[in-house]
């Protein structure tokens, strides 16, 4: 099963949803998940910093929890509970579409299963990226 990651964005909806439309104000988000669905992968799931693993589909709250304030200890902790999250979905391809800072522990533990991971926009800045989905998404 080929899946997609998506990281959370700081901007967010002010009221409960589902975790799809709770990213939506972010450009980057909206263009990644349009790039996703264009493509064509099993399943996408989003890279919370507060849930871990998230379906876009489940209802949740507004909440303001960053990786970029963690400690070192406090992101692997983090990536141990996705890679567990993972696990239990079975991956054998996934394409991360998420900073440095969501993958940088959870890659390593992946490969170590024999789950290939590739970053398609690996060392893109934010403009970079916005302008590869704004190419590939008018294709």
């Amino acid at each position: 099963m080929k899946i997609a990651l998506i990281s959370c964005t700081k901007k967010k909806r002010s009221y409960r949803c589902v975790a799809k439309e709770m990213y939506e104000p972010s450009s980057l988000f909206t263009k990644a998940v349009a790039f996703v669905e264009k493509k064509g992968y099993d399943d996408w799931f989003i890279l919370s910093a507060k849930y871990g693993l998230l379906p876009k589909d489940i209802v949740i709250d507004p909440y303001d929890v960053t990786l970029n304030q963690m400690k070192a200890s406090e992101i692997k902790a983090w990536s141990e509970k996705v890679f567990q999250q993972l696990k239990a979905i079975h991956p054998t391809e996934i394409d991360f579409f998420a900073g440095k800072k969501y993958r940088h522990y959870l890659i390593p533990m992946l490969e170590s299963q024999g789950i290939r991971c590739r970053v398609p926009l690996q060392g893109m800045k934010i403009g970079e990226q916005l302008e590869f989905y704004n190419k590939a998404l008018n294709e």
